[in-house]
Parts: C-alpha cells; sequence; structure tokens
C-alpha cells in the first residue's frame, strides 16, 4: 500500500497551487487564482445548495480589472465576482469528503485486491529471446521427459544393531529407449547395486530390474513398470558424420541436481578411453567441452535438432569435478549394443581367452607387442596351442608368446587387440603371428563368445 498511501495526501492538501477558473477560455481574458483561504475546509453555517442561474448556459469571463462580462445578461447578482467566489467556497466543503471518501475505497479496493503495489502502476513486457535461445529452451523442454534419474541402492549391515539396510550408494542419469520402459544407462551407475530405482520426469519412482549390460563398452539397459504415457523415448541420431566444433547438449543429474542441462560443442572426435570395469578399451569416444560432473554419467548428449548422439560417460580431471573435457560413447556403437541386451540379454562378444601383461611390462623388456601371462587349456588361444608365462623348476620366469599381429594387423599393445577382435564375429578363424622364443610362428585361432558375467 506504500505506492498508493502516498496518493492520499494530494487528495487531503489544502495547500494546493493557484486555482485556474475553468469559466476563463478567452485567451484576451485573465483567469482568477483563489488564494488558499477560499478552499478552507471550514462548514459555513448554512451552506447553500450549489446550483446555477436560470440561464445556465450563459459562459462567464471576468475582464482584467475584475468586472464580469456576460454575453446577454446584466444581473450584477449572477456575474458579480465575489458572489462567484463566495459560491465556489460554499462547495469546496462538500466536494472535499466526497474525494476522502473515494480515496479511502481506491485504498481498501487495491488492499482487498492483493495487488502488488509496484506493478500496478509497472507495464512489464514479455520476456524476449533470441532465436538460438529459443531453440535451446525448446529443446530442454521437449527432451527432459526422456531423461530419468537413477539411483543405485546397496545392502549394509548396521555395526551396532546387526541391522540390515538398504541405503543409497551412488546416482546416475539415463533415458528412455522405447515405450516398453527400456532405460540405457553406464555400467558403472548400477555396478555393485542390490537395488535400483528410477525416477522419471514427473517424479514418479520406479523399481528397476536389469536386463543386461556390457562391461567392456560400459554400457547397461534396466527396465521399469510404468505406464506407456509416462514413457517418452529420445530420438535416436547419428554419430557417424559429427564435426568438430558443432553445439551439443547434456542433460543429466550432477550432484544429484536433477534434469540440469549444459551446452558446449564437440572438441574432438575418434577418441578412445578405457572402460571403468574392464579396462578394455572404448574406441570412437566424443569429447566435448559440455559441462559433465559426476551424476551425469549415463545421460544423453544431444545435437542441436535434439537427437541423441552419445553417453555421457567420463571425464578427464585430476579433481574429480568437470574440466571442460568430457567423453560420451557414441550412439553408433550404443545402438547395436543395446539391440542386443533387449533382445538376448547379453552381448556376443568375441575372445581369445587370454590374460595378458601391462603394457608397460612389455616396453620394458625391450619388445613391441602382447605378451600373454595365462591361456587357460579350455578358452580359444589354449585350444589353439598358444604359450603362457611360467616359471620353470628353479623359479626363473619364462616368457610366453608375444602377439605381435592378428590377420596380418600389427599389435602393438592391448588396445590395438582389442581394436582388431571388435571387428571380428564369433566363429571367425583369425591367424595369429607370435613371437617365442627367438622366432615366429603363426597359429590358427576360433574365436568364441566371452562367457557370462553375473
Amino acid at each position: 500500500m506504500a505506492a498508493y498511501s502516498s496518493l492520499l495526501p494530494s487528495f487531503h492538501s489544502f495547500s494546493s497551487p493557484p486555482f485556474s477558473s475553468p469559466f476563463s477560455s478567452s485567451p484576451n481574458r485573465k483567469s482568477i487564482s483563489f488564494p488558499s483561504k477560499f478552499l478552507s475546509p471550514t462548514p459555513h453555517p448554512n451552506p447553500p445548495i450549489l446550483s446555477f442561474p436560470q440561464h445556465h448556459h450563459r459562459n462567464y469571463a471576468f475582464t482584467p480589472n475584475g468586472n464580469s462580462c456576460c454575453s446577454s445578461s446584466s444581473n450584477n447578482t449572477t456575474t458579480n465576482p465575489s458572489y462567484i467566489r463566495k459560491l465556489l467556497s460554499f462547495s469546496f466543503p462538500l466536494a472535499s469528503p466526497l474525494v476522502l471518501c473515494a480515496s479511502i475505497a481506491l485504498s481498501f479496493s487495491l488492499l482487498l485486491a492483493d495487488v502488488d503495489p509496484a506493478s500496478a502502476f509497472v507495464v512489464t513486457t514479455p520476456r524476449k529471446l533470441q532465436t538460438d535461445e529459443l531453440a535451446t529452451v525448446r529443446l530442454f523442454q521437449e527432451n527432459t521427459p526422456s531423461v530419468v534419474y537413477i539411483t543405485n541402492l546397496a545392502v549394509r549391515q548396521d555395526a551396532f544393531t546387526l541391522d540390515v539396510l538398504e541405503v543409497p550408494q551412488g546416482s546416475g542419469s539415463g533415458f528412455v529407449w522405447d515405450r516398453e520402459g527400456h532405460i540405457v544407462t553406464n555400467y558403472h551407475v548400477i555396478r555393485g547395486a542390490s537395488d535400483l530405482r528410477v525416477t522419471l520426469a514427473d517424479q514418479t519412482t520406479c523399481d528397476a530390474k536389469v536386463v543386461g549390460f556390457d562391461q567392456d563398452k560400459d554400457v547397461a539397459v534396466l527396465r521399469v513398470d510404468a505406464s506407456k504415457e509416462k514413457l517418452r523415448p529420445i530420438p535416436i541420431g547419428v554419430s557417424a558424420d559429427l564435426l568438430v566444433g558443432q553445439k551439443v547438449y547434456a542433460i543429466g543429474n550432477p550432484f544429484g541436481l536433477d534434469h540440469t542441462l549444459t551446452t558446449g560443442v564437440i572438441s574432438g572426435l575418434r577418441r578412445e578411453i578405457s572402460s571403468a570395469a574392464t579396462g578394455r578399451p572404448i574406441q570412437d569416444v566424443i569429447q566435448t567441452d559440455a559441462a559433465i560432473n559426476p551424476g551425469n554419467s549415463g545421460g544423453p548428449l544431444l545435437d542441436s535438432s535434439g537427437n541423441l548422439i552419445g553417453i555421457n560417460t567420463a571425464i578427464y580431471s585430476p579433481s574429480g569435478a568437470s574440466s571442460g573435457v568430457g567423453f560420451s560413447i557414441p550412439v553408433d556403437t550404443v545402438g547395436g549394443i543395446v539391440d542386443q541386451l533387449v533382445r538376448f540379454g547379453k552381448v556376443t562378444r568375441p575372445i581369445l581367452g587370454i590374460k595378458f601383461a601391462p603394457d608397460q611390462s612389455v616396453e620394458q623388456l625391450g619388445v613391441s607387442g602382447v605378451l600373454v601371462l595365462d591361456a587357460p587349456a579350455n578358452g580359444p588361444a589354449g585350444k589353439a596351442g598358444l604359450q603362457p608365462t611360467k616359471r620353470d623348476s628353479y623359479g626363473r620366469l619364462i616368457l610366453g608368446d608375444i602377439i605381435t599381429s592378428v590377420n596380418g594387423k600389427k599389435v602393438t599393445n592391448g588396445s590395438d587387440l582389442y581394436r582388431i577382435l571388435d571387428q571380428c564375429e564369433v566363429g571367425d578363424t583369425v591367424t595369429i603371428e607370435v613371437l617365442r622364443g627367438d622366432h615366429k610362428e603363426k597359429i590358427p585361432v576360433i574365436l568364441e563368445p566371452k562367457p557370462e558375467v553375473s
């Protein structure tokens, strides 16, 4: 009421500026200014009723010397200036209470209406956004319903009461893949969970079941039992034709802050990172400077059209927070994995069935290739006759075979070996060239599927 109450003194002030007579209409005629004493609210003992002469249509004016002039009447009573002054002085005591009542009524009406005093006299214009801002807002509004919040629950036993409790041990993001309830996320988001809960965009919480996962590519598929009306699949794009410099958008739940949007550009392509679970390399990874923090894992990376181009997976940061270098698994890689997980519950990927030494150990030996540490007899490499590293009867270390090429493609480290195997299928026969002692041998190996992991 501060803005409105400031109006009341103007209604109640009786020391107003000089009053100009409304009867003065001619430029040659001088208007009369009434002193403040004529505006005094003191009531007249017998105030007359305000009335006009019979010829109320006549126009009255006053000459500079104070004499009245009338176009058609010479009535001295009605045209006398002193008479008009008295008439006006009698009318103001009647008009003042009316103005006071009107101002009080206006104040009460504004108070009951509960209107913001400042906004009553301020006309706000609609917020104007630039074209790129409108596109970003529209992209966020259209894709937010497809992003979910995933809580990883683990069973813990209280040290004092020995009660078994289910407590959150981590959280991450995910997105709706189809209307059948399939949710795609990273494997490291659900790793070690006893139970999983998914929170949809409308804050509905559902228990989720694991359909399948691929540790090597850090991809997992969950399923929730929710109505199809609440599930909005995210549009699937293509990552093969991406260019460095194009805009990207990441939606996720960093630090538990649900549905957070960050923007950036593609700062690199065809990067390679290692799986957090197995250490197996993930090729053709997208690098972006869009802020990716703990909790963003498993969330979508979108292009400017709102299509999925990757899954936000990892960041390069000594502190663990965003440093402007984030990595996303390309959607072309994710699509094939998700299809296999949905259909079969697992990914059929060929393996050699060996364990090999770290790359640094091989470099210290002054050789290039992959040193075989173990080759189980029931595995593909063991069946083909590859020799593992072992010790003789005196405890001396005898190096195993060193793989130098596969199907004629040079192998210098473990990443090269994995990259070649990713291009093969289960049941393929590959020719492996190994360095055994001081000579090389070529050994054919039939690739077998990777055993299931519970």
